[in-house]
């Protein structure tokens, strides 16, 4: 019987391991940039076209790099940055495993050009499918510069597979914060077809960060900073206010390399535990400082899976360093000393003499009762309070008027052998012949807006109506892609947009009968619930913008509702297809059966 076991040719095996390293564009990005901080750049310029299925380009004032070495960075496990297995475990580099090189050039268009500071020339390398075209002497500046060309060009069904230009800049937007965050004191800079879309000069991390993620961000950082035997946490966590329902400020570092910990994440949110809803997600940008020895990054090719020596006891020192930097957020005062209106506080003199009482001057003449004026001044603070007094006293009948048609709805209601009440502004109760029927208002709402918005998708048609006064607002770059991913659903649904550069955008109509009072507000809880639902692969892209509308729409918790709008929201309810479940798939309508009424009695 013939030998069935053959070697794999070099190239078939680089686009194999091509497979685990290199998964999309932003794999390139990651690796390339990860190499040029490696080698000492200082300036460093990413370059993409068509969200790098055409172009990515990484240019850096490193060190550069010789002839042979230059060549040799393209074979399998060709690395500068290890030497031993020992090495393995006092890694500070970012990158070790010498297979990025080798995996990009199996699948790609690549073009090196490359100097050191001590040579009068450089070197330009070209190489199509691991296959070596070039390789000569060019003039160029110190550092390298990588240009990746038609990514999956010689397997098209990967090239098939990969998403939409809008999806892909988003992912390689995502890796190049995390590269940026962790070295905040390099220039980086980022340009997507011509566009600059970063451009951060050197800094400290607050800096860094606000450059980022935009100058809102400032007002929302508390400083963590704890020093132990074991770790070092520094960086900061986001107030519990702004906290979002979805993933995408949250950043753990170790030795400043990026890493994804889930159980890390648990400490953090634990310490908010008791502020946040169960469905919030707090901000952060954590940096640990570890012995390297004690630490293993050799698990996965992406190098962001990372084990702790001691991860149980670092779970603990991260919990209270978060438990006592929200502590100081809440309880410690800041006070201005540089106010010039200081108290004088009176103290005892080294002669033994007590200081004066202080003297309460009381003028006896005055009388609270009488309007006219005297020699003393009425403080402004009661004369407002008086006048808006005077001015509103008419809506205490506007109330007793409203409360007087509630009174008369409900009594139609009644007739009728509908009652309605609502219970914490929540839920809505309602009698039924089995018992007691338990409706989740802002589910439902959700429910009845959802099908609304689907059927204007399907049949291309909504309503629009146009703001008198258009507002502006200011996207961090992540966001802005998800919006242009999704703007031509919502232009369906009644959206009206204007792009003004630099990730802003105007926004001149929204879909009638939204009644947004604030249209910033509703767009970045549109985007939020859409970031939720977007890696769900049994809906498709108009159900995910459907659930995302309905979700930034719907009434919220806490609203009163009267009962014709209960009434109303129960119909409405029930004509839908599927009453049962909100576009999440959550329970809106729960029945307590008349059975388990009667247990509570007996």
């Amino acid at each position: 019987m013939p030998d069935v076991i053959k070697l794999l040719p070099d190239s078939v095996a680089n686009q194999i391991a091509a497979g685990e390293v290199i998964q999309r564009p932003a794999s390139v990005v990651k690796e390339l940039v990860e190499n040029s901080v490696d080698a000492g750049g200082k300036n460093i310029k990413v370059i993409i076209k068509d969200s790098g299925k055409t172009l990515i380009q990484v240019i850096d004032d490193g060190s550069g790099m010789s002839e042979t070495d230059a060549r040799l960075s393209f074979e399998r496990h060709a690395t500068s940055k290890i030497t031993s297995a020992q090495d393995l475990f006092s890694i500070t580099t970012k990158g070790f495993r010498g297979e990025a090189l080798a995996s990009i050039a199996a699948v790609a268009m690549v073009e090196l050009k490359t100097r050191k500071a001590e040579s009068e020339a450089g070197i330009v390398i070209v190489i199509n499918g691991s296959k070596v075209e070039a390789q000569e002497p060019c003039s160029c500046p110190v550092g390298s510069s990588f240009s990746i060309k038609n990514l999956y060009y010689n397997i098209p069904a990967r090239r098939k597979f990969l998403k939409s230009d809008n999806t892909e800049i988003r992912h390689i937007v995502n890796e190049f914060q995390k590269i940026v965050l962790a070295h905040p004191d390099i220039r980086f800079s980022l340009y997507h077809n011509d566009t600059e879309i970063y451009n951060l000069a050197p800094g400290n991390l607050r800096q860094r960060i606000i450059g980022v993620f935009g100058k809102q961000i400032n007002q929302e950082l508390i400083t963590i900073d704890t020093d132990t035997s074991l770790i070092s946490l520094k960086g900061f966590i986001g107030k519990p206010e702004n906290a979002r329902r979805t993933y995408g400020e949250q950043f753990f570092f170790v030795n400043n390399r990026f890493m994804k910990h889930p159980y890390f994440h648990k400490a953090v949110a634990e310490a908010y535990q008791n502020i946040l809803p169960s469905e919030a997600i707090p901000s952060y940008f954590i940096f640990m400082e570890a012995d390297p020895a004690s630490i293993d990054i050799n698990i996965h090719p992406s190098k962001t899976e990372i084990k702790f020596e001691d991860e149980r006891s670092i779970w603990k020192i991260l919990l209270a360093s978060v438990r006592e930097a929200l502590g100081r957020f809440n309880i410690v005062p800041s006070l201005d000393f540089e106010n010039e209106a200081l108290i004088d506080i009176p103290v005892r003199s080294s002669s033994g003499h007590v200081p004066e009482q202080p003297k309460i001057e009381i003028n006896t003449q005055y009388n609270p009762f009488d309007h006219e004026e005297t020699g003393n001044e009425r403080p402004g603070f009661i004369e407002r309070f008086e006048r808006e007094n005077t001015t509103n006293w008419e809506k205490l009948y506007t109330s007793l008027e409203k409360e007087k048609e509630n009174s008369q709805q409900f009594e139609k209601i009644r007739e009728s052998e509908r009652k309605f009440f609502q219970i914490k502004n929540k839920y809505i109760i309602c009698p039924v012949i089995s018992g007691l029927m338990l409706i989740d208002q802002k589910r439902a709402h959700e429910r009845v807006l959802f099908e609304r918005f689907l059927e204007c998708l399907s049949n291309d048609r909504a309503v629009s109506q146009t703001d008198m006064f258009p507002v502006t607002a200011d996207l961090n770059p992540s966001d802005y892609f998800i919006l242009k991913e999704i703007e031509e659903e919502l232009e369906l649904l009644g959206f009206s947009f204007q792009h003004s550069g630099n990730n802003k955008i105007t926004i001149n109509g929204l879909p009638a009968g939204t009644n947004a009072s604030d249209p910033v507000e509703m767009l970045e809880i549109l985007i939020e619930d859409y970031k939720i639902t977007q890696s769900d692969p049994s809906s498709g892209a108009k159900e995910k913008v459907a659930a995302a509308m309905a979700g930034a729409s719907a009434i919220p918790y806490g609203k009163v509702l009267n009962q014709k709008e209960m009434e109303d929201l129960f119909d409405t309810l029930f004509a839908c297809k599927s009453p049962n479940y909100s576009p999440k798939g959550k329970p809106v309508i729960s029945i307590i059966p008349l059975e388990e009424i009667d247990k509570k009695f007996k």
